[in-house]
């Protein structure tokens, strides 16, 4: 197959995946673990964790930074470019209509019926997707234990780079005691830097105020797109540039437009400062998560052949798996409310389970349909 072809197979595939990809970045990884690990095959499911854990070791947003390293696997830098951008864009466009109807009118359309079922679905989905990625990441007894220590304290609110770093590095102490070898500790080094930007100080917001704003909250940022409002708030609520009001509502527009919930700085810069302050704002906040990849992804190849960072690499996956689970507990907690919901839910369960080649994106449609029907009684 030529370059050519691998990059327009990347591209409609991320394309579809920004247009169907509802419910956040558990839900976004969980079908592209369907479509390039079950259906293409163009990783094994070790690979697929291997980048998943390297992803969920750098800033930025998840499922974006999966797409990139998938495309950097398939078609080298183009294909990096090109899935990264691929994904992103139909959720921006998306989200800029939003954005230029609720400033020219005020306030976003009334969706709620059409959202009650999506997120019961989508945690079907996830779960049906982690599943052979937590019997692959499992491999032995300590794996196991880590995974459900991990899976507690996630659930206890512990931040998860903590989670992941901790379980790398207990993996490592465990092992070193196991082989009474401290040689790595003279021969290696691992170092972490994150990037930061001084603040502006912001008279009449201009754009180069919001580029340094969203790169630094790009190149910074662990966590979810909640983690990413945190963010805003402190830096535009706090400084009078946007209301708390906007706020939520790019919140909603985040939770019900498809693809990367970091499209609702698109909608924010758009309050802001027009066409160019979304465009701006948009770049920004992306930036940082292809060059954190560019730079990492040729190194975990290197750190799957390293028997002690393979170590380290196996149990950040792990914890990757139970942090995932620990999302879907979480929103089925604050979600699976009522006899609608666990009808939705348990619906969307069979149909994962038991019909294994149905498209993730008819079961997240179906939560749709039936969550709009089940509100009419």
């Amino acid at each position: 197959m030529t370059d050519k072809e691998r990059l327009k197979e990347l591209a409609l595939l991320f394309l579809k995946l920004g247009v169907i990809g509802f419910g956040g970045p558990a839900a976004h990884i969980a079908m592209m673990q369907e479509e390039v690990v079950v259906k293409k095959k163009w990783l094994d499911d070790q690979q697929f964790l291997d980048l998943l854990g390297a992803t969920n070791l750098i800033p930025g947003p998840n499922s974006t930074e999966m797409a990139i390293h998938i495309g950097h696997e398939r078609a080298g830098w183009k294909g990096l470019i090109v899935a990264g951008l691929c994904f992103i864009v139909p959720a921006v466009l998306l989200t800029g209509v939003f954005a230029y109807g609720y400033k020219e009118y005020g306030q976003l359309p009334h969706l709620q019926p059409f959202l009650y079922g999506i997120k019961p679905a989508i945690i079907a989905v996830i779960l049906g997707s982690i599943y052979p990625l937590a019997k692959k990441s499992m491999k032995n007894v300590l794996l196991v234990f880590i995974a459900g220590l991990v899976l507690l304290l996630s659930l206890l609110q512990i931040n998860e780079i903590i989670l992941l770093f901790g379980a790398g590095l207990v993996a490592l102490l465990l092992y070193f005691i196991r082989n009474k070898d401290r040689s790595f500790f003279k021969n290696n080094w691992m170092s972490l830097s994150l990037l930061s930007f001084s603040k502006a100080t912001l008279v009449g917001i201009t754009n180069f105020n919001l580029f340094l704003i969203f790169i630094k909250i790009g190149a910074i940022l662990y966590g979810s797109g909640y983690v990413l409002f945190a963010f805003l708030d402190a830096e535009l609520v706090t400084r009078g540039l946007l209301t708390r009001t906007q706020l939520i509502d790019a919140i909603a527009v985040g939770q019900f437009t498809p693809g990367p919930v970091f499209s609702s700085v698109t909608f924010i810069g758009y309050q802001i400062n027009g066409l160019m302050g979304a465009a701006v704002s948009t770049l920004a906040i992306f930036l940082p998560s292809f060059v954190f990849v560019a730079l990492l992804n040729p190194l975990v190849k290197k750190l799957r052949n390293s028997v002690t960072f393979s170590t380290f690499l196996d149990a950040v996956n792990v914890a990757s798996v139970a942090i995932i689970v620990s999302i879907c507990i979480q929103m089925g907690v604050s979600t699976i409310i009522d006899w609608r919901t666990i009808l939705i839910a348990l619906v969307s369960m069979l149909a994962v389970f038991y019909f294994k080649k149905l498209n993730s994106a008819f079961i997240v449609l179906g939560g749709v349909v039936l969550g709009y029907l089940l509100t009419l009684i």
